[in-house]
């Protein structure tokens, strides 16, 4: 094939779980610059069937068979995230640029091992943290990096659910999840707050966590699960104080008795003005009235879309602002942080 005209990119997935069919194949499958032609799953039958949906040629359930027999140069990580780390290093090693869910590892040691694995394979490594790639996230970034909230001394990040517990995969095992909504759902949040702000040096952690209603009941709006076999939290409520002097409050739950269904979205307070993320509003008073400075009438809905087009993007060379393997490595040491003050009661200074 011509240099006009080069050869599609081999793609990989790895875990053929709910995530990898309605994110990862279903936009590599409509990319004429891809071609999507290996999956692995430890369950040969969801493989089998994942392969049938997608017209892909090989099925395994060995991931190292997978990335010798097939050489792909790009694979996405979907497996359980006790197993980000193993197959993200495999596929470095193997040559491929990695898209992994989140969260990136399991441990800060993991996630910084793997930061380290995709410098030296000179490959692109990214997570998808999403929310951040919405056109709202975007905007805000913009008017508060321009000054427009002044300094932002107070954020409310919130990714909560009154019964959303999920009824399947392995949301509700430690083992092979690693946590319960902060892994799954508060991450997010994190992510698209500190993507706003900036990044900002965190100095301390505070944080608490609950078990209360996951091992009491078995079924929510997301299905059924097995209140024996539940070993996360419901929920946890962790603040976290910067360099510069202002906070982030973080809250998220799988179960917690609040009034709406589900609350995902972040606040910032500044001293010019305050924002809300979902939609992106941006608001002041002047004498006492409200004053509206942005608001749009509907929060982007094509978060997933644009990750993995900065993926791809950031895979062909060109400049991408993808969620890189430095900024997942401060995501999993402030999750890492979370959990620890949570479970020691004490303060963890970073």
């Amino acid at each position: 094939m011509s240099a006009n005209n080069p050869l599609p990119l081999r793609v990989a997935i790895i875990g053929a779980g709910q995530v990898a069919d309605k994110v990862h194949a279903s936009f590599y499958s409509a990319r004429k610059e891809v071609e999507l032609v290996a999956v692995c799953d430890s369950n040969q039958q969801q493989a089998q069937a994942f392969a049938e949906r997608y017209a892909v040629e090989h099925v395994f359930t060995d991931a190292q068979t997978l990335l010798r027999e097939c050489r792909p140069d790009v694979v996405s990580v979907c497996s359980p995230n006790r197993f980000h780390h193993e197959h993200v290093m495999q596929a470095l090693a193997a040559g491929c640029h990695v898209m992994c869910e989140k969260p990136p590892a399991m441990t800060p040691q993991e996630a910084d091992e793997m930061r380290k694995a995709s410098r030296q394979a000179g490959r692109v490594l990214a997570y998808d943290f999403h929310h951040r790639f919405a056109l709202d996230c975007q905007l805000l970034r913009q008017r508060v990096a321009a000054g427009e909230l002044g300094e932002v001394y107070v954020t409310n990040a919130r990714a909560l659910r009154r019964c959303g517990v999920p009824g399947w995969g392995v949301f509700t095992n430690k083992a092979l999840q690693g946590g319960g909504p902060l892994i799954d759902i508060g991450i997010h949040m994190l992510d698209a707050a500190l993507f706003v702000l900036g990044f900002p040096q965190v100095r301390r952690v505070t944080a608490h966590a609950y078990q209360k209603l996951g091992t009491r009941k078995n079924s929510g709006q997301f299905g059924y699960w097995d209140p024996a076999a539940y070993t996360v939290e419901d929920a946890v409520f962790a603040t976290l104080e910067f360099a510069h002097g202002g906070i982030l409050r973080l809250e998220t739950s799988f179960a917690l008795n609040i009034i709406p269904q589900s609350v995902m979205n972040v606040e910032f307070c500044g001293d010019k003005a305050g924002a809300t993320l979902f939609p992106a509003h941006i608001y002041e008073d002047v004498d006492g009235d409200l004053v509206t400075l942005l608001q749009r009438e509907k929060a982007d809905d094509k978060r997933h879309q644009r990750s993995m087009e900065a993926f791809l993007e950031a895979v062909q060379g060109k400049p991408a602002p993808i969620a890189d393997a430095e900024q997942g490595y401060l995501i999993q040491q402030l999750v890492a942080a979370i959990y620890q003050a949570a479970e020691t009661g004490k303060c963890v200074e970073l």
